[in-house]
């Protein structure tokens, strides 16, 4: 058992980040805090789904997702003094407060898109069990930095206050979400994808918790590309990414599998497909890979692969290599440099890498987009110094929820 846990401590040290690693990672973190602090409305502390990635526009629309990594943000530029301690502190009450008092909420759900300024629902969405728990890690991550009183009480009224037993389908999984026109959507969380830290996060409430038993009903399909076998739905590379920003799975697995080394073989097989793509795609390779789900030049897709989802078209997606940092450190900061290096400031803005671009039709997008900035800056910190996985699993309730569902030490 502690060997699994050597291994899993000696991966991240073995990344032997040299100078230019280092820069990188920091500006990263700079630009992504840069962005989670000027996109937030500073009454509510919202972070817009979306901006132009030279400056914030004037598009209103939050995402709680987006204010769950922000919040995750706020944390780390307190942590490296990035911004003023006071000011940071400051703006994570405001948007607790928020959270607790003036966003409208359903037994603690909310809505996935609103109005950053008046918490108004946005594009008739659903109330959303995944992007609410995107939302909570960010909030638990400031109960557990922060030692203000109010701050950490804030942080567990707002996560006890969610009623999971309401979204738990014929007491088997837990729904996608909820509309007041037409009640719980149809698809549930029934495969393994994304969904861990939603499972965790409902069975480790200490007010309405679901039975530790649903960790085990989701499926864990078994794919396998040039040699390598891992469980993967078909979906884009971030499903094994996002989880892992806030729990920390090294060194632990359950009764199935080991869920970090998981995702470790997910990205290898992720990067040989992409290498596999330079026949279509001569710009893709050894030194240019990464497809996640992004915008495009015609709208947003959920691509990648293997097997290949969506219509791929050549676009490289900078937040896929970044959100699996801390899985291939080597690789995937090899690719993060390329990338850097040959197209500079068509790529690299006020507020990071630009979205996604297309080098093979000269497409580069105008926007950054939240959640992608956000799982960015936090797998780069916990390559750098494992910050959010060190903050976030002080809680207990989390620990709580490890046990339960049976973790060892692998």
């Amino acid at each position: 058992m502690l060997a699994g846990v050597l291994l899993a401590a000696f991966r991240l040290s073995a990344a032997t980040l040299s100078p230019a690693d280092e820069r990188l990672l920091v500006d990263i973190r700079h630009t992504a805090i840069r962005y989670f602090w000027e996109a937030a409305e500073p009454t509510t502390g919202l972070v817009k789904d979306r901006s132009t990635a030279d400056a914030i526009d004037s598009r209103p629309v939050a995402s709680i997702a987006a204010t769950g990594f922000g919040l995750t943000g706020l944390c780390i530029a307190h942590n490296h003094n990035v911004l003023s301690r006071t000011n940071v502190e400051a703006r994570v009450l405001t948007t607790l407060r928020y959270l607790w008092n003036g966003l409208h909420h359903e037994r603690g759900f909310f809505y996935h898109f609103v109005d950053m300024r008046t918490g108004e629902r946005a594009w008739k969405c659903e109330l959303s069990t995944i992007d609410t728990a995107i939302l909570l890690c960010g909030v638990l991550t400031c109960g557990e930095h922060f030692s203000n009183k109010e701050i950490r009480q804030l942080a567990r009224d707002i996560y006890h206050r969610v009623d999971w037993q309401w979204m738990l389908v014929d007491g088997k999984y837990l729904s996608h979400g909820w509309k007041p026109e037409t009640g719980f959507l149809r698809s549930t969380w029934n495969e393994y994808c994304e969904l861990m830290m939603l499972y965790l996060l409902a069975i480790g409430s200490p007010t309405h918790s679901i039975p530790a038993a649903t960790w085990h009903n989701w499926s864990r399909p078994v794919v396998e590309y040039e040699g390598l076998r891992y469980v993967s739905p078909m979906a884009p590379l971030f499903v094994h990414q996002f989880s892992h920003a806030w729990f920390d799975f090294r060194g632990k697995r359950d009764r199935h599998l080991d869920y970090f080394e998981n995702s470790v073989t997910a990205t290898k097989a992720h990067r040989l497909f992409c290498i596999n793509l330079q026949s279509r795609f001569p710009h893709f390779g050894e030194d240019l890979w990464g497809i996640t789900a992004s915008d495009s030049a015609k709208g947003y897709r959920a691509w990648g692969g293997p097997p290949e989802v969506g219509k791929i078209d050549g676009t490289l997606v900078p937040c896929a290599a970044a959100g699996s940092l801390p899985f291939l450190p080597r690789e995937t900061l090899h690719t993060l440099h390329k990338m850097r290096e040959r197209f500079g400031d068509k790529i690299w803005k006020r507020y990071g890498f630009i979205d996604a671009f297309n080098p093979q039709t000269d497409w580069y997008n105008p926007d950054v987009i939240g959640i992608d900035v956000g799982i960015s800056l936090l797998m780069a910190e916990n390559l750098r110094t494992g910050f959010v996985w060190k903050t976030f699993m002080k809680n207990e309730e989390m620990q709580r929820a490890f046990t339960l569902v049976g973790f060892e030490a692998d």
